[in-house]
Protein backbone atom coordinates (compact mmCIF):
# COMPACT_ATOMS: atom_id res chain seq x y z
CA UNK A 1 0.00 0.00 0.00
CA UNK A 2 2.06 3.22 -0.95
CA UNK A 3 1.73 6.24 1.43
CA UNK A 4 2.51 9.13 -0.94
CA UNK A 5 -0.67 8.80 -3.61
CA UNK A 6 -2.43 11.64 -4.60
CA UNK A 7 -5.60 11.47 -2.69
CA UNK A 8 -3.33 11.46 0.55
CA UNK A 9 -1.03 14.01 -0.81
CA UNK A 10 -3.41 16.94 -2.15
CA UNK A 11 -5.61 16.47 1.74
CA UNK A 12 -1.94 16.89 3.37
CA UNK A 13 -1.22 19.63 1.69
CA UNK A 14 -4.71 20.94 1.90
CA UNK A 15 -4.15 20.94 5.57
CA UNK A 16 -0.76 22.83 5.73
CA UNK A 17 -2.03 25.71 3.91
CA UNK A 18 -4.92 25.88 6.44
CA UNK A 19 -2.85 26.18 8.99
CA UNK A 20 -0.15 28.99 7.31
CA UNK A 21 -3.71 30.83 6.50
CA UNK A 22 -4.50 30.69 10.00
CA UNK A 23 -1.70 31.67 11.31
CA UNK A 24 -1.86 34.94 9.00
CA UNK A 25 -5.72 35.88 9.84
CA UNK A 26 -5.44 35.11 13.84
CA UNK A 27 -1.80 36.32 14.03
CA UNK A 28 -2.17 39.39 11.48
CA UNK A 29 -4.87 39.99 10.23
CA UNK A 30 -6.83 40.46 13.40
CA UNK A 31 -4.71 42.74 14.86
CA UNK A 32 -6.58 45.90 14.09
CA UNK A 33 -9.81 44.49 15.63
CA UNK A 34 -7.57 43.13 18.83
CA UNK A 35 -5.64 46.91 18.94
CA UNK A 36 -9.28 48.83 18.82
CA UNK A 37 -10.92 46.73 21.69
CA UNK A 38 -7.69 46.48 24.03
CA UNK A 39 -5.91 49.71 23.78
CA UNK A 40 -5.05 51.50 27.01
CA UNK A 41 -3.55 54.77 26.34
CA UNK A 42 -1.56 55.47 29.19
CA UNK A 43 0.06 57.96 31.05
CA UNK A 44 3.68 58.30 28.81
CA UNK A 45 1.12 59.52 26.04
CA UNK A 46 1.04 63.07 25.34
CA UNK A 47 -2.19 64.76 26.03
CA UNK A 48 -1.13 68.65 26.06
CA UNK A 49 -2.09 68.78 22.31
CA UNK A 50 1.35 69.83 20.64
CA UNK A 51 0.70 72.88 17.87
CA UNK A 52 0.80 70.58 14.48
CA UNK A 53 0.39 71.61 10.73
CA UNK A 54 -1.54 69.49 8.24
CA UNK A 55 -0.58 69.82 4.58
CA UNK A 56 -2.00 68.49 1.61
CA UNK A 57 -0.85 68.43 -1.80
CA UNK A 58 -3.68 69.49 -4.49
CA UNK A 59 -4.16 69.62 -8.26
CA UNK A 60 -6.91 69.94 -10.10
CA UNK A 61 -9.23 69.53 -6.74
CA UNK A 62 -10.89 73.11 -6.22
CA UNK A 63 -14.75 71.63 -6.01
CA UNK A 64 -13.23 69.10 -3.43
CA UNK A 65 -10.92 71.56 -1.26
CA UNK A 66 -14.38 73.54 -0.80
CA UNK A 67 -16.33 70.47 0.12
CA UNK A 68 -13.61 68.97 2.46
CA UNK A 69 -11.45 71.37 4.10
CA UNK A 70 -14.13 73.00 6.03
CA UNK A 71 -13.70 69.69 8.34
CA UNK A 72 -10.25 69.93 8.48
CA UNK A 73 -10.18 73.57 9.16
CA UNK A 74 -12.89 73.28 11.83
CA UNK A 75 -11.23 70.79 14.24
CA UNK A 76 -11.63 70.30 18.23
CA UNK A 77 -7.83 71.29 18.33
CA UNK A 78 -6.13 74.08 20.38
CA UNK A 79 -3.66 75.24 18.03
CA UNK A 80 -3.08 73.80 14.61
CA UNK A 81 -2.24 75.63 10.71
CA UNK A 82 -3.51 73.88 7.31
CA UNK A 83 -1.05 74.65 4.39
CA UNK A 84 -2.42 73.45 1.38
CA UNK A 85 0.49 73.58 -2.05
CA UNK A 86 -1.92 73.37 -5.11
CA UNK A 87 -0.54 72.50 -8.39
CA UNK A 88 -1.34 75.79 -10.81
CA UNK A 89 -4.32 74.05 -12.82
CA UNK A 90 -6.88 74.75 -15.14
CA UNK A 91 -9.43 75.10 -12.12
CA UNK A 92 -9.75 77.63 -9.72
CA UNK A 93 -7.66 76.30 -6.82
CA UNK A 94 -6.70 79.71 -5.88
CA UNK A 95 -10.02 81.94 -5.53
CA UNK A 96 -11.22 78.99 -3.38
CA UNK A 97 -8.83 79.37 -1.33
CA UNK A 98 -8.70 82.73 -0.57
CA UNK A 99 -11.90 82.57 0.03
CA UNK A 100 -11.84 79.57 2.67
CA UNK A 101 -8.42 81.64 4.08
CA UNK A 102 -11.12 85.23 4.80
CA UNK A 103 -13.21 82.43 6.83
CA UNK A 104 -10.18 80.47 8.17
CA UNK A 105 -7.01 82.39 9.52
CA UNK A 106 -5.23 79.38 10.57
CA UNK A 107 -5.14 78.52 6.77
CA UNK A 108 -2.30 79.17 4.24
CA UNK A 109 -1.73 78.12 0.71
CA UNK A 110 1.00 78.74 -1.97
CA UNK A 111 1.58 76.78 -5.37
CA UNK A 112 4.18 75.63 -7.04
CA UNK A 113 5.57 77.36 -9.59
CA UNK A 114 4.82 76.75 -13.58
CA UNK A 115 8.64 76.40 -13.62
CA UNK A 116 9.41 73.22 -12.11
CA UNK A 117 10.23 70.73 -14.03
CA UNK A 118 12.21 67.12 -13.67
CA UNK A 119 10.31 66.68 -10.76
CA UNK A 120 7.47 65.27 -8.82
CA UNK A 121 5.33 67.86 -7.99
CA UNK A 122 3.93 65.67 -5.34
CA UNK A 123 6.81 65.68 -3.88
CA UNK A 124 8.29 69.38 -4.49
CA UNK A 125 4.82 70.49 -2.72
CA UNK A 126 5.27 68.25 0.04
CA UNK A 127 8.53 69.51 0.55
CA UNK A 128 7.24 73.10 0.22
CA UNK A 129 4.64 72.82 2.97
CA UNK A 130 7.24 71.30 5.40
CA UNK A 131 9.38 73.95 4.76
CA UNK A 132 6.94 76.81 5.60
CA UNK A 133 5.26 74.92 8.52
CA UNK A 134 5.79 76.49 12.06
CA UNK A 135 5.45 73.26 14.08
CA UNK A 136 7.41 70.05 14.48
CA UNK A 137 4.56 67.35 14.29
CA UNK A 138 3.11 66.87 10.79
CA UNK A 139 -0.37 65.45 9.19
CA UNK A 140 -0.84 64.41 5.83
CA UNK A 141 -4.02 64.04 4.00
CA UNK A 142 -5.11 64.76 0.52
CA UNK A 143 -8.20 67.01 -1.33
CA UNK A 144 -10.19 63.85 -1.54
CA UNK A 145 -10.12 63.12 1.90
CA UNK A 146 -12.64 63.88 4.91
CA UNK A 147 -12.54 63.25 8.43
CA UNK A 148 -15.33 61.48 9.80
CA UNK A 149 -15.07 63.70 13.36
CA UNK A 150 -14.24 66.64 14.66
CA UNK A 151 -11.65 64.93 17.00
CA UNK A 152 -9.59 63.60 14.03
CA UNK A 153 -6.45 65.40 15.01
CA UNK A 154 -6.73 65.11 18.81
CA UNK A 155 -6.74 61.06 17.96
CA UNK A 156 -3.44 61.27 15.67
CA UNK A 157 -2.14 63.58 18.56
CA UNK A 158 -2.77 61.03 21.50
CA UNK A 159 -0.05 58.56 19.89
CA UNK A 160 2.24 62.06 20.37
CA UNK A 161 5.00 59.73 22.62
CA UNK A 162 8.29 61.42 22.91
CA UNK A 163 9.98 58.37 21.47
CA UNK A 164 7.23 58.78 18.74
CA UNK A 165 8.27 59.80 14.91
CA UNK A 166 5.41 58.28 13.10
CA UNK A 167 1.97 57.74 13.68
CA UNK A 168 -0.14 55.85 10.99
CA UNK A 169 -3.86 55.86 10.77
CA UNK A 170 -6.42 54.43 8.77
CA UNK A 171 -8.51 55.32 5.26
CA UNK A 172 -11.10 53.91 2.98
CA UNK A 173 -13.09 55.27 0.46
CA UNK A 174 -16.85 56.05 1.29
CA UNK A 175 -19.30 53.99 1.17
CA UNK A 176 -21.77 54.03 -1.86
CA UNK A 177 -23.85 51.49 -3.72
CA UNK A 178 -22.16 49.41 -6.25
CA UNK A 179 -19.70 46.84 -7.52
CA UNK A 180 -17.05 49.08 -8.09
CA UNK A 181 -17.06 50.57 -4.73
CA UNK A 182 -17.43 47.34 -2.74
CA UNK A 183 -14.56 45.98 -5.07
CA UNK A 184 -11.86 49.23 -3.99
CA UNK A 185 -13.24 49.25 -0.12
CA UNK A 186 -12.48 45.56 0.52
CA UNK A 187 -9.09 46.05 -1.44
CA UNK A 188 -8.15 48.88 0.68
CA UNK A 189 -9.41 47.25 3.63
CA UNK A 190 -7.21 44.04 3.25
CA UNK A 191 -4.04 46.21 2.94
CA UNK A 192 -4.60 48.18 5.49
CA UNK A 193 -5.44 44.93 7.88
CA UNK A 194 -1.90 44.12 6.31
CA UNK A 195 0.39 47.18 6.33
CA UNK A 196 -1.16 48.10 10.08
CA UNK A 197 -1.38 44.65 11.47
CA UNK A 198 2.38 44.49 10.38
CA UNK A 199 3.29 47.61 12.35
CA UNK A 200 1.22 46.41 15.20
CA UNK A 201 3.37 43.69 14.90
CA UNK A 202 6.61 45.70 15.28
CA UNK A 203 7.63 45.41 11.63
CA UNK A 204 6.10 48.44 10.22
CA UNK A 205 6.76 48.78 6.03
CA UNK A 206 4.59 51.33 4.60
CA UNK A 207 2.22 54.17 5.06
CA UNK A 208 -0.47 56.35 3.49
CA UNK A 209 -0.41 60.29 2.43
CA UNK A 210 -3.84 60.19 3.23
CA UNK A 211 -4.02 59.52 6.96
CA UNK A 212 -0.29 59.90 8.23
CA UNK A 213 1.74 62.07 10.88
CA UNK A 214 5.35 62.29 11.21
CA UNK A 215 7.87 64.89 13.08
CA UNK A 216 9.62 67.45 10.66
CA UNK A 217 12.87 66.56 12.42
CA UNK A 218 12.67 63.02 10.82
CA UNK A 219 12.12 64.28 7.50
CA UNK A 220 15.39 66.54 8.34
CA UNK A 221 17.42 63.49 9.07
CA UNK A 222 15.94 61.66 6.52
CA UNK A 223 17.07 64.15 4.07
CA UNK A 224 13.65 64.26 2.67
CA UNK A 225 12.73 62.14 -0.13
CA UNK A 226 16.41 62.33 -1.55
CA UNK A 227 16.86 58.35 -1.84
CA UNK A 228 13.84 58.36 -4.77
CA UNK A 229 13.76 61.45 -6.14
CA UNK A 230 13.89 59.89 -9.32
CA UNK A 231 10.50 58.21 -8.56
CA UNK A 232 6.79 60.40 -9.71
CA UNK A 233 5.74 58.67 -6.48
CA UNK A 234 6.83 57.20 -3.08
CA UNK A 235 6.37 60.24 -1.24
CA UNK A 236 4.93 58.21 1.32
CA UNK A 237 5.33 54.11 1.10
CA UNK A 238 8.64 54.34 0.27
CA UNK A 239 9.50 57.39 2.88
CA UNK A 240 7.82 55.21 5.86
CA UNK A 241 9.15 52.00 4.65
CA UNK A 242 12.40 53.62 4.68
CA UNK A 243 12.53 55.73 8.58
CA UNK A 244 9.73 53.71 10.42
CA UNK A 245 10.42 50.61 13.01
CA UNK A 246 9.15 49.03 15.97
CA UNK A 247 10.27 51.80 18.40
CA UNK A 248 9.66 55.26 16.64
CA UNK A 249 5.95 53.85 15.02
CA UNK A 250 2.40 54.31 16.10
CA UNK A 251 -0.80 52.90 14.53
CA UNK A 252 -4.00 55.23 15.43
CA UNK A 253 -7.61 53.44 14.23
CA UNK A 254 -10.00 54.97 16.64
CA UNK A 255 -13.69 55.60 15.30
CA UNK A 256 -13.07 59.19 15.31
CA UNK A 257 -9.14 59.30 13.72
CA UNK A 258 -11.04 57.55 10.25
CA UNK A 259 -10.36 59.19 6.97
CA UNK A 260 -12.52 58.74 4.02
CA UNK A 261 -12.08 59.31 0.61
CA UNK A 262 -14.55 60.22 -2.06
CA UNK A 263 -14.92 57.56 -4.77
CA UNK A 264 -13.08 58.41 -7.68
CA UNK A 265 -14.97 59.54 -10.71
CA UNK A 266 -13.68 56.60 -13.23
CA UNK A 267 -12.48 53.30 -12.69
CA UNK A 268 -9.31 54.20 -14.43
CA UNK A 269 -8.62 56.43 -11.45
CA UNK A 270 -7.95 53.88 -9.21
CA UNK A 271 -6.00 51.43 -11.29
CA UNK A 272 -3.51 54.29 -11.72
CA UNK A 273 -3.08 54.18 -8.49
CA UNK A 274 -2.26 50.34 -8.22
CA UNK A 275 -0.59 50.20 -10.89
CA UNK A 276 1.38 53.18 -9.35
CA UNK A 277 1.55 51.48 -6.36
CA UNK A 278 3.13 48.34 -8.11
CA UNK A 279 5.79 50.67 -9.38
CA UNK A 280 6.80 51.84 -5.62
CA UNK A 281 6.35 48.20 -3.16
CA UNK A 282 9.31 46.49 -4.96
CA UNK A 283 11.36 48.83 -3.63
CA UNK A 284 10.28 48.16 -0.37
CA UNK A 285 13.54 47.39 1.61
CA UNK A 286 13.02 44.87 4.50
CA UNK A 287 11.40 41.30 4.54
CA UNK A 288 7.28 42.69 4.70
CA UNK A 289 7.03 42.18 1.09
CA UNK A 290 8.02 38.75 1.07
CA UNK A 291 5.84 37.81 3.83
CA UNK A 292 2.68 39.66 2.17
CA UNK A 293 3.81 37.91 -0.81
CA UNK A 294 3.58 34.67 0.89
CA UNK A 295 0.24 35.15 1.92
CA UNK A 296 -1.28 35.52 -1.28
CA UNK A 297 0.83 32.39 -2.75
CA UNK A 298 -0.82 30.61 -0.03
CA UNK A 299 -3.90 31.65 -0.31
CA UNK A 300 -4.12 30.62 -4.38
CA UNK A 301 -2.37 27.44 -3.84
CA UNK A 302 -4.79 26.76 -0.93
CA UNK A 303 -7.90 27.27 -3.40
CA UNK A 304 -6.39 25.17 -5.83
CA UNK A 305 -5.29 22.26 -3.37
CA UNK A 306 -8.85 22.35 -2.10
CA UNK A 307 -10.59 22.57 -6.15
CA UNK A 308 -7.75 19.39 -6.77
CA UNK A 309 -8.84 17.27 -3.39
CA UNK A 310 -12.48 18.05 -4.41
CA UNK A 311 -12.13 16.87 -7.92
CA UNK A 312 -10.00 13.56 -7.22
CA UNK A 313 -12.64 13.19 -4.48
CA UNK A 314 -15.47 12.86 -6.80
CA UNK A 315 -13.40 10.99 -9.50
CA UNK A 316 -12.10 8.34 -7.41
CA UNK A 317 -15.03 8.47 -4.82
CA UNK A 318 -13.37 8.95 -1.85
CA UNK A 319 -15.76 10.55 0.17
CA UNK A 320 -13.38 11.07 3.38
CA UNK A 321 -11.32 13.60 1.16
CA UNK A 322 -13.73 14.92 -0.37
CA UNK A 323 -15.06 15.86 3.21
CA UNK A 324 -11.86 17.34 4.50
CA UNK A 325 -11.87 19.30 1.99
CA UNK A 326 -15.15 20.79 2.46
CA UNK A 327 -14.08 21.33 5.64
CA UNK A 328 -11.19 22.68 5.26
CA UNK A 329 -12.58 25.14 3.24
CA UNK A 330 -15.36 25.66 5.53
CA UNK A 331 -13.09 26.09 8.70
CA UNK A 332 -11.16 28.51 6.51
CA UNK A 333 -14.14 30.43 5.26
CA UNK A 334 -15.55 31.08 9.07
CA UNK A 335 -12.36 32.18 10.41
CA UNK A 336 -11.70 34.70 7.93
CA UNK A 337 -15.45 35.78 8.37
CA UNK A 338 -14.97 36.45 12.03
CA UNK A 339 -11.84 38.11 11.52
CA UNK A 340 -13.48 40.19 8.46
CA UNK A 341 -16.71 40.54 10.36
CA UNK A 342 -14.72 42.29 13.46
CA UNK A 343 -12.38 44.37 11.75
CA UNK A 344 -14.58 46.08 10.12
CA UNK A 345 -17.17 46.58 12.93
CA UNK A 346 -14.34 48.45 14.51
CA UNK A 347 -13.75 50.81 11.21
CA UNK A 348 -17.26 51.56 10.21
CA UNK A 349 -16.84 49.24 6.69
CA UNK A 350 -19.21 46.66 5.25
CA UNK A 351 -18.94 42.91 7.11
CA UNK A 352 -18.75 42.04 2.77
CA UNK A 353 -20.48 38.53 4.35
CA UNK A 354 -21.66 36.35 0.88
CA UNK A 355 -18.67 38.78 -1.30
CA UNK A 356 -15.66 37.87 1.21
CA UNK A 357 -14.97 34.23 -0.86
CA UNK A 358 -15.21 36.28 -4.11
CA UNK A 359 -13.48 39.11 -3.42
CA UNK A 360 -10.92 37.00 -1.59
CA UNK A 361 -10.11 35.13 -4.80
CA UNK A 362 -9.98 37.59 -6.90
CA UNK A 363 -8.35 40.42 -4.80
CA UNK A 364 -4.85 38.14 -5.67
CA UNK A 365 -5.60 38.10 -9.44
CA UNK A 366 -6.66 41.53 -10.07
CA UNK A 367 -2.98 42.68 -8.15
CA UNK A 368 -1.39 40.37 -10.70
CA UNK A 369 -3.20 41.87 -13.42
CA UNK A 370 -2.02 45.43 -12.08
CA UNK A 371 1.46 44.20 -11.74
CA UNK A 372 1.88 43.07 -15.26
CA UNK A 373 0.60 46.75 -16.30
CA UNK A 374 3.58 48.32 -14.42
CA UNK A 375 5.57 45.33 -16.34
CA UNK A 376 4.01 45.86 -19.64
CA UNK A 377 4.71 49.89 -19.22
CA UNK A 378 7.98 52.34 -20.15
CA UNK A 379 10.28 53.10 -17.11
CA UNK A 380 10.55 56.36 -17.57
CA UNK A 381 6.30 56.53 -16.99
CA UNK A 382 7.10 56.25 -13.15
CA UNK A 383 10.10 58.71 -13.26
CA UNK A 384 9.76 61.77 -11.94
CA UNK A 385 8.15 64.94 -14.83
Amino acid sequence: MELFTIDTILPAASGILFITQAIYHLGLYNKLYIHNKETVYTTDVNTENPPLSVIIVAKDAADELQENLPFILEQDYPEFEVIVIYDRSADDCDDTLKLLEDKYPNLYHTFIPDSARYISHKKLGITMGIKASRHEWLVFTEPNCRPQSNQWLKQMARNFTPATEIVLGYSNYEKVPGWLNKKITFDTLLNSMRYLGMALSGHPYMGTGRNLAYRKTLYYKQKGFASHLNLQRGEDDLFINETAHAHNTRVETGSDSLMRIAMPKYKKIWCEEKISYAATSRLFKGTARYIMGFETCSRLLFYAAIIATIIIGILLHQWTTLGIAILLWAARFVMQLIVFRKTAKTLGERKFCALLPVFDFLQPIWNGVFKLQRKLRRKNEFMRK
